[in-house]
């Protein structure tokens, strides 16, 4: 083995400990930049279907021109502090079990929002029941009675239930149902 001068020693000992401290810093950094995100990735968990009552406000119910807006409220039932953003799906069910018609629609000119419940917390969204069109769309015949509303918290695949009467569309095709804005904080009245 040859022998190596004491200045290419130093220069390997500099090069190595340089490498080793870039290396310790990468993977200080990493550390924190992966810590960093994950804090702001997880701060609240997002709802879920079974940690919400979900209710139709139809005392508060308001509208003209066969459109008919009603606040549609979620209460955190849940021990915690949990999340919504976005708009829930929204279908209409028979007294059979089975849905009837389209789900509603979004109106997506409102961005949402997070929204924090916490427990016992409510907040609302407004759903537009056109029962213009039920009544006056082709498709829609025969018109049945929902008793139920099946609504799935944004982002949920599993759905809760809201007593809700009304009018319905037999088929899929005319919308007869519109989620009016994503949901927001508070209970919601007549005047939003």
């Amino acid at each position: 083995m040859k022998h190596l001068s004491t200045t290419t020693r130093r220069v390997i000992a500099v090069a190595a400990a340089v490498v080793a401290g870039l290396a310790i810093s990468s993977a200080a950094y990493a550390a924190t930049s992966s810590g960093t995100a994950r804090a702001a990735a997880s701060p609240v968990p997002r709802c879920t279907a079974s940690a919400l009552g979900v209710w139709v406000a139809v005392e508060q119910g308001n509208g003209a021109a066969g459109t008919i807006y009603y606040p549609l409220e979620f209460t955190n039932l849940s021990g915690h502090a949990c999340s919504l953003y976005g708009f829930p799906g929204v279908s209409a069910i028979g007294r059979d079990g089975r849905q009837l018609g389209s789900p509603a629609d979004w109106n997506r000119a409102i961005r949402p929002h997070e929204v924090i419940l916490a427990a016992g917390a409510t907040a609302h969204t407004i759903l537009a029941y056109h029962d213009v069109a039920v009544t006056t769309e082709p498709g829609c015949d025969p018109v049945y009675s929902a008793s139920l509303l099946r609504v799935y918290p944004p982002g949920e695949y599993s759905a809760t239930y809201a007593a809700f009467d009304l009018e319905s569309c037999s088929h899929a095709g005319p919308i007869y149902m519109t989620v009016w804005e994503p949901i927001i904080p508070g209970v919601g009245t007549i005047n939003g």
